[in-house]
């Protein structure tokens, strides 16, 4: 396996660069660029120099034999200055070293995954941590990559181990005294299985991690006229959507991305809802009756009830003359001259993403490991009553939850992965 080197560190220039170098021939690549190692895990200065014998820079050198380290293999980090010319002289040396190359994005969490450093929900949770933008991604990141999930799942794979060695004992040493094999000792394997099947159905069952990067789909409805461009203007706090009194000035569905108190949002303005003949009209009221029903959240902002019970309902245009007082129904009211009224609509938006939200303290699962423990939890609720039929579920069972850990993934699965990583990740 050829020995890999990047820079890891923010990109140049920077006060301080870190290259690292990771594989068989790391050691002797170090020695090559600064003569004698320090001790393992120990910085040192050292002064690097090409194959000439030229100054390159004066660095603080680290190394870290394999396989307790990043990678699971020798590795070796160079804490460069963070100038351009600097990085690229030491690559430049690197690269002419006998079995190096320049690492591909996510190379290195690659290998950590690869050596078993790390298994896949780990590094699926460093690559989000990578991409978190705001704190509630970083928290949800953070437990993925610090094997909160990895370690929910292994425990559920011990627990199929444990169900099925009791099984496999009924079915393998039934005429042994030690090894209970009667009917009670089979409901009692049963039981737990059933048990197993519901804990990790809770977990499914939790709010979804997409949320948290995708931003809960706020989407803002009501007649033409009625204000909802507006307040989609108010709560992003920009022009994005044009406001004018003529009906039907929205004719397609307008999204603003907002983050507001660490959450992610997307709101939506509609075309006005109306029965329409023009067929381009007709088209936007479809998109807009769409959105509101995929919605996670709808501002309903007509005078007639809401197409759905959790809606917000909202007396817009408060300030106009005639409309001050509020109506039986609605949650709030708004005022474009009310600063007050908008902060008390940001406040249910949070408090209702709360509940949609997963927990900081929760498991949250990605898309594709929620699909793969609903068919864990399948396999686990299998109906039978033979002792044979429960056995082979649990070892399906375990499969499956192998497979969230990434013990079957394939090369198109890990290139698509770490394709999202930086060089030198």
């Amino acid at each position: 396996m050829k020995t890999i080197f990047a820079v890891s560190s923010g990109r140049p220039p920077a006060a301080i660069a870190v290259v690292r170098v990771s594989g068989p021939h790391a050691f002797a690549a170090a020695q090559a660029l600064a003569g004698p190692l320090p001790a393992p895990r120990h910085a040192s200065l050292r002064g690097l120099r090409d194959a000439g014998g030229a100054l390159l820079d004066r660095a603080l050198v680290i190394v870290f034999p394999g396989p307790n380290t990043a990678t699971g293999e020798d590795l070796v980090e160079f804490h460069c200055h963070g100038g351009r010319a600097v990085i690229a002289a030491v690559e430049l040396a690197l690269s002419a070293v006998a079995g190096l190359r320049p690492a591909e994005p996510g190379e290195f969490t690659r290998r950590a995954l690869t050596n078993g450093r790390i298994d896949l929900t780990e590094a699926e949770g460093l690559a989000d941590l990578l991409e978190a933008e705001t704190e509630g991604q970083r928290v949800a990141a953070m437990t993925a990559a610090e094997g909160r999930v990895s370690q929910a799942v292994r425990g559920w794979m011990d627990s199929v181990a444990m169900l099925s060695a009791h099984i496999e004992a009924m079915l393998d040493f039934a005429d042994e005294d030690d090894v209970a094999s009667d009917s009670a000792a089979f409901d009692a394997i049963v039981a737990g299985v059933e048990a197993l099947a519901t804990e990790i159905e809770t977990v499914v069952a939790a709010p979804p991690v997409e949320r948290l990067k995708d931003g809960l789909r706020v989407v803002i409805g009501g007649p033409p006229n009625s204000g909802k461009s507006t307040l989609l203007n108010l709560l992003g706090e920009r022009d994005a959507a044009i406001v004018s009194p003529i009906s039907g000035t929205t004719r397609d569905r307008i999204e603003l991305p907002v983050t507001r108190d660490g959450v992610a949002y997307v709101l939506t303005d509609t075309a006005g809802l109306i029965d329409t003949q023009d067929p381009i009209e007709a088209i936007g009221v479809t998109r807009a009756e769409d959105a509101l029903a995929a919605a996670d959240i709808v501002l309903w902002l007509a005078d007639t009830p809401p197409p759905r019970s959790d809606a917000i309902w909202i007396h817009a245009r408060a300030d106009l003359p005639g409309r001050g007082a509020i109506p039986p129904g609605r949650a709030f009211a708004i005022a474009q001259t009310d600063r007050g009224s908008l902060d008390r609509l940001w406040a249910a938006l949070h408090a209702r993403a709360a509940a949609m939200l997963p927990r900081s303290d929760a498991i949250a699962l990605k898309a594709h490991q929620r699909r793969q423990c609903r068919l864990a939890v399948d396999a686990l609720r299998y109906p039978g009553s033979d002792a044979l039929i429960v056995a082979e579920h649990l070892r399906q069972a375990r499969a499956i939850l192998a497979g969230v850990l990434g013990l079957d993934a394939t090369g198109e699965m890990l290139d698509a992965l770490f394709g999202r990583f930086c060089i030198g990740k």
